[in-house]
């Protein structure tokens, strides 16, 4: 058995391209969408994610303006910055790129974007609300994994799935999110003891750790779904997820390659947050599109 590559790129290229309709609807209707970015310091890897969002967000349609400030920037000075986007009409999505330095508090910069324009899904009214099923905004990455699954025709009621990787952004929210889908869903972190026990049971296999090849052949269930969430760059700059890909794709029915898979996805979802805060703010009906409403 050779996997099936589920390849994120070309979803995400038919998502955007809904999602550039939808947003020339919303201009024809003199609402046009807006994002609001915000990045602090000069890290380099946050310089890239930023510069792929404003772009993805640019070729849509969708205006995205960019807020930079220095490292040394107080605390006072963001959340200032933030409750005057919460108050402004033209933006529809706030999105502070983490990580942020030090001396300012993530938790109380994402407790004070309004739920309503928490296009990232970080803030707690809208995590909290995943356990009860009607978040706002689902969290782009686990949002974007499900699309995945979806545009596969993978079923996910009744199956077993095991997310390995217990954080905040991805592995908690995603196993809320596949709950709700009726899987019977397992969390791995690093205080798992002997985590092959676990993924061999996976009939999908969600991984999410930030360890390079921390899933081989042996830890997977033979035609599982493997999704690979990690992103590493080794030492010779190449860039690889936490699964080794060539030996599980030797046994899997369906992975995702890194780069390539997930990444796509988690910028695309991002886009479709802000449109439907801006149709959801405007009252502008939203078409019929099988992937991003399914």
């Amino acid at each position: 058995m050779v996997a099936k590559i589920i390849d994120g790129k070309a979803l995400a290229r038919v998502v955007r391209q809904e999602c550039k309709e939808r947003a020339e609807r919303l201009v024809r209707s003199g609402c046009p969408p807006g994002l609001a970015v915000i990045v602090v310091g000069d890290d380099a890897a946050s310089q890239v994610y930023v510069n792929n969002k404003v772009r993805a967000c640019h070729e849509v349609g969708v205006k995205s303006t960019l807020f930079k400030f220095p490292a040394a920037v107080s605390e006072d000075e963001i959340l200032v910055r933030i409750r005057a986007l919460n108050q402004d009409d033209a933006v529809h999505g706030i999105l502070v790129q983490l990580p942020l330095p030090a001396h300012i508090s993530v938790r109380k910069v994402l407790e004070t974007i309004s739920h309503h324009k928490d296009v990232d899904g970080f803030h707690l009214y809208n995590v909290g609300s995943l356990v009860v099923g009607n978040s706002i905004f689902p969290p782009c990455t686990p949002y974007g994994v499900q699309k995945l699954l979806q545009s596969e025709g993978i079923a996910v009621r009744g199956k077993n799935v095991v997310v390995v990787g217990a954080s905040n952004i991805v592995g908690k929210p995603m196993a809320l999110m596949l709950m709700q889908q009726e899987a019977t869903v397992a969390i791995c972190h690093a205080q798992t003891r002997d985590l092959a026990q676990f993924t061999i049971l996976a009939d999908i296999l969600v991984v999410a750790a930030g360890k390079p090849g921390l899933i081989v052949p042996q830890m997977v269930k033979a035609g599982a779904v493997v999704i690979d969430v990690g992103i590493n760059r080794l030492a010779d700059g190449s860039i690889v997820g936490d699964v080794d890909f060539d030996g599980v794709r030797q046994k899997a029915s369906h992975i995702t390659p890194v780069p390539g898979g997930v990444g796509p996805m988690t910028v695309t979802m991002l886009i479709v947050n802000t449109l439907e805060s801006a149709e959801r703010t405007h009252g502008v009906a939203q078409a019929d599109s099988a992937l991003v409403n399914a």
